[in-house]
């Protein structure tokens, strides 16, 4: 290691208490989804852009995606710059966060009421996505302090909207700024990983979440031949989907974990309200995470062949109007691109600034699906997700270790130089 990266690593060790005092700074702020709820990141932006205005910073940009259900009609996305050089090192990281579900749930501390316990910091964000937002930022900091010779400049894209698909968030800015991150540049999303930070995400599965909605005609459970039992119908349709989809789309690729399409049932509702009424609405939930080898379009083709084949079995007619009647909403479709290959440079170099960190040798692979580098590689940019974490994200008492932050922010600073 060079006296130049040493430089830089002392002086991240330096911030610690800083960076602990800043991700709590920002976890008070819930910044909660319009969709969800809440007010949308306005406050968080502009808490941030407070603790980093005298930085140093060649640019700090707002990009702003009306919203008009959100505090001051707007989603703010954040763009912070440094350096002159043409070729850039992105790291985009999330402002939003999920809401905090059961209160109840939450023993170590309130959601939004951070404190530290053991070396960890608890409340809402800390890890999706506070963690490497703030680790993000001290690298930059650390870069600027130390006067650095860089190779590339580095650009910290700060978004909003990623928890609840990204209209307002990375895919805004891309659509605004087509030409903010180029081919050639080098991007990190530090929205994923594992807890030794050995793990680099280079691939995706296709998402398809979709809502069967079967409607039929209640009555009451002693007179079943007077209506239509939509319960019935649905439990037919969710369990023979599960199995028809599960034994069609077998092909494995050991890139991924797991290494099979997965098609799995996940919310359902009835409209009685009853023990003794028979349903006339029944909705489940099927979320389908497909290899890039297989089409969506293929996928839904076969599930609507279906759809239509277990409405005609279970057809009937009550006083002249036909049941059941069966249609499908989709919450979310996310055709997977093309792999970041692994011989691409952000993955050699960081690689190399892990190995020099941390001392451990890492490797490739795909996931389930869900985070923005999807957005970037359906443009043709090469994207690796990475970051060291526990996987508490979404969960009561979720947390981020202090010394993941600093580590994860030393290997930060070291991708604009290797």
């Amino acid at each position: 290691m060079s006296q130049e990266h040493e430089r830089i690593l002392r002086r991240i060790d330096s911030y610690r208490d800083e960076m602990v005092e800043a991700l709590k700074d920002i976890i008070r702020i819930p910044a909660i989804s319009p969709d969800y709820g809440g007010e949308g990141e306005k406050r968080k932006a502009d808490r941030i852009k407070k603790i980093v205005e005298s930085w140093g910073f060649d640019s700090i940009e707002e990009i702003n995606a009306p919203d008009d259900r959100a505090e001051g009609k707007v989603r703010p996305n954040l763009l912070l710059s440094y350096g002159k050089q043409e070729r850039k090192v992105w790291i985009i990281s999330h402002m939003d966060v999920v809401p905090p579900g059961d209160l109840a749930k939450w023993s170590i501390t309130s959601p939004f009421e951070p404190i530290v316990k053991e070396g960890k910091i608890y409340g809402r964000g800390s890890e999706d996505n506070g963690q490497s937002l703030i680790s993000s930022l001290f690298a930059a900091k650390a870069l600027i302090d130390e006067r650095i010779d860089l190779k590339r400049s580095i650009g910290i894209i700060l978004v909003s909207d990623e928890e609840t698909g990204s209209k307002y968030g990375l895919d805004y800015v891309l659509k605004t700024r087509p030409d903010l991150i180029k081919p050639s540049d080098l991007v990190l999303v530090p929205d994923g990983g594992i807890g030794d930070g050995s793990f680099i995400e280079v691939a995706e599965k296709s998402i398809l979440w979709l809502k069967f909605i079967i409607e039929g005609k209640q009555v009451h459970a002693s007179l079943p031949d007077k209506g239509f039992n939509a319960h019935r119908v649905g439990a037919s349709l969710a369990s023979n989907l599960d199995r028809i989809l599960s034994n069609t789309y077998t092909m494995e690729d050991k890139l991924f974990e797991p290494p099979r399409s997965t098609f799995e049932l996940t919310m359902a509702r009835s409209s009685s309200d009853s023990p003794n009424i028979i349903p006339g609405r029944y909705e489940f939930v099927l979320d389908a995470r497909v290899l890039p080898n297989y089409r969506l379009d293929d996928v839904m083709e076969k599930i609507n062949t279906y759809v239509k084949f277990i409405g005609d079995m279970f057809e009937a007619n009550i006083n002249g109007e036909k049941y059941p009647k069966i249609r499908i909403e989709v919450l979310q479709r996310s055709d997977a691109p093309q792999p970041t290959s692994p011989e691409s440079d952000v993955v050699k170099i960081l690689r190399s600034a892990i190995k020099l960190v941390r001392g451990i040798d890492t490797r490739v692979g795909g996931i389930g699906g869900g985070t923005v580098a999807a957005l970037l590689r359906k443009r043709g940019i090469p994207a690796a997700v990475w970051s060291t974490i526990d996987e508490t994200a979404h969960q009561p008492n979720e947390y981020a270790k202090i010394d993941n932050l600093v580590s994860d922010s030393k290997v930060f600073s070291l991708l604009p130089i290797l």
